[in-house]
């Protein structure tokens, strides 16, 4: 059964962004859950009531890329909006090529990840 707002998972390493991220996408009109990992998200419940994920790229383990990659695999087309610390826009082309809605250089702002999940859920 679906929540009233659409559900944005949010997939980061960083304690900081699972922290601050999901009381800015609440103000937005969003359900957030938020997880530390690639692995955590996909034995969550909340993978298959998830409506837009919002994901960091380089991560230990299953990297962003990677977990976009099972994601696939498995047939769930969900919307991502990519994060990322790196500011490199050779890294950001092929994440936009293979399906990304955005991908967001952090520090990013409010109006630019908001637009993206508008993009993302429209």
């Amino acid at each position: 059964m679906k929540t009233q707002e659409p559900l944005v998972s949010i997939v980061d390493d960083d304690e900081s962004v699972r922290e601050a991220l999901p009381d800015l996408i609440r103000i937005f009109g969003f359900d957030v859950r938020a997880f530390s990992s690639a692995g955590e998200f996909l034995a969550s419940e909340w993978l298959k009531k998830t409506d837009c994920l919002v994901l960091d790229v380089a991560m230990p383990g299953m990297s962003g890329p990677e977990l976009q990659e099972e994601l696939a695999r498995r047939g769930e087309k969900i919307p991502i909006v990519f994060i990322t610390a790196h500011k490199d826009e050779s890294e950001r082309i092929p994440l936009l090529q293979s399906g990304a809605v955005d991908c967001l250089f952090k520090p990013f702002s409010d109006v630019a990840l908001q637009d993206a999940l508008d993009r993302a859920l429209r």
